[in-house]
């Protein structure tokens, strides 16, 4: 159980009532809820009396300004144990012997907080699809209420991965120096590229194009589960790289454990028919289908007065396969790649909501630092030189989604900043898979610029709830591990 302050000025849900309309909050151990009583968003609207999920370790000092608030990636949680375990703990980069350690889930999440999974005390229905932009500069503004009501008077340090480094970023932009001592922003960007925006909306698209979508107007009993898991996969190819994949996969069968992990279990085939529509169809989820009692071989554009458009089956040679079963051998067509993309899609239908999953994409879509912000012209180079606090900037060598030239151009731009280059094949990932490296390098930066803290006498503190293996299967983190495939 993590040990967290008494919340006096915010009203503390009850979480076990509010999962009973979202199922999805349950999967976050010891976390709480509370509710703000009004924000205007970016866009105008205002909210009220909305959730926020967070989850704290440690304990918050007299001077209330041991802080570190780490903020999760894309499908990530408030359990920081969940996806970071290995940075968190005794001497460790997460230290809550002696820092006050809090993740605030983002608006737009199944998680707890604000999100199409709330309901509309107008209507009394879920949000769905008619959920409220929320920007990364609202996730902030929201955040920052709680820490208020939790007696925090200044941030030691804000840390962030890919999403997360956006929010970093965002802290340290819209609250400076006086509140937002130190910032660890890796593998983001100051602002959303053209490369990353096109991949969220492929991503959209296969969930739009699932035909149980509905416009987002879905019941939860009965989702667009074929869409979501196909934007996952298609996600899981831009955090990895290909030499990653590669390396692992290569031109391998999956195994018969791998085959029932991803369900992929077949049935066997009797005839040709069926064994050339079993790996036409392989990895289609849908029920049995069977042969259609007639195909209509017309053109639907045969509904126009054009009388020269006749039917194919009229005017074209007829061809046939035949030979015994037991003699097809087809080439091969089911690599472990694919099983392990399925299992990873099938595995990510059961945490996660189709809407929050647009919701939250569009959440990035939003970001970049200089919009809107006139006083700096919305020239990113002046908002950059405007972050004055001390910045650690982590780059990932072969990340394809946030590129290390993005990393090189925070460190360029951001007057009091360190770069440091992770070696590593894993892709965008690797800040979340090279826990060795990434703990030493923010351990050795909060050494240096925390160092009233980093040196206080530790505090006892509950670490009952922590899991810090190296390797670890998380359930809310962008890195799904492949060591074990």
């Amino acid at each position: 159980m993590s040990r967290t302050l008494k919340c006096e000025s915010l009203k503390e849900l009850d979480v076990n009532e509010l999962a009973r309309e979202n199922p999805f909050i349950k999967l976050v151990n010891n976390q709480r809820i509370v509710e703000v009583p009004e924000l205007i968003l970016e866009s105008g609207l205002k909210i009220r009396n909305f959730p926020i999920a967070y989850k704290t370790w440690g304990q918050l000092n007299a001077t209330g300004d041991n802080v570190l608030v780490i903020c999760h990636a894309l499908t990530g949680s408030s359990d920081v144990s969940d996806w970071w375990g290995p940075l968190l703990g005794n001497d460790l980069a997460f230290d809550p012997s002696r820092f006050f350690i809090i993740c605030l889930n983002s608006m737009g999440s199944p998680y707890g907080s604000f999100s199409p999974l709330s309901y509309d005390e107008e209507t009394n229905e879920p949000y769905g699809p008619e959920f409220p932009l929320c920007t990364v500069r609202d996730d902030v503004r929201a955040h920052r209420l709680v820490l208020d009501s939790l007696g925090v008077k200044a941030i030691a340090c804000v840390i962030g991965g890919s999403m997360g480094g956006m929010l970093a970023l965002e802290w340290s932009t819209i609250y400076g120096e006086d509140y937002v001592k130190n910032l660890v922003a890796l593998a983001t960007s100051a602002r959303h590229s053209a490369w990353c925006i096109s991949w969220s909306e492929a991503q959209r698209q296969s969930i739009y194009s699932d035909p149980k979508y509905l416009d987002g107007y879905y019941p939860l009993d009965d989702p667009p589960l074929s869409g979501l898991s196909a934007a996952r996969m298609s996600a899981l190819l831009t955090y990895r790289s290909r030499n990653s994949f590669e390396k692992k996969f290569a031109r391998k069968t999956p195994s018969p454990w791998q085959k029932e992990k991803s369900r992929q279990v077949k049935r066997a085939a009797h005839s040709i028919s069926e064994k050339s529509l079993q790996i036409h169809n392989d990895g289609h989820i849908s029920s049995e289908s069977k042969r259609p009692g007639s195909i209509s071989t017309t053109s639907s554009l045969n509904d126009s007065n054009d009388e020269s458009i006749t039917s194919y089956g009229s005017t074209t040679s007829l061809s046939s396969v035949t030979g015994e079963l037991k003699e097809v051998k087809p080439a091969q067509t089911y690599f472990s790649a694919q099983s392990y993309l399925r299992y990873q899609g099938t595995k990510f239908i059961h945490r996660f909501d189709a809407n929050s999953y647009i919701a939250i994409t569009r959440k990035l879509d939003t970001h970049d630092l200089a919009r809107d912000r006139m006083e700096y012209d919305e020239d990113i180079e002046k908002v950059l030189n405007s972050i004055k606090q001390p910045t650690l900037v982590i780059g990932i060598s072969s990340d394809g989604l946030f590129t290390f030239s993005e990393q090189e151009f925070l460190a360029d731009h951001i007057p009091n900043s360190r770069l440091e280059k992770i070696q590593s094949p894993e892709g965008h990932d690797a800040f979340l898979l090279e826990f060795k490296l990434i703990n030493e390098l923010i351990k050795n930066f909060l050494k240096e610029n925390c160092k009233t803290i980093t040196e206080s006498s530790p505090v006892k503190w509950d670490c009952s709830d922590l899991n810090n293996e190296e390797i670890k299967n998380s359930v809310f983190g962008e890195a799904e591990e492949v060591t074990n495939w």
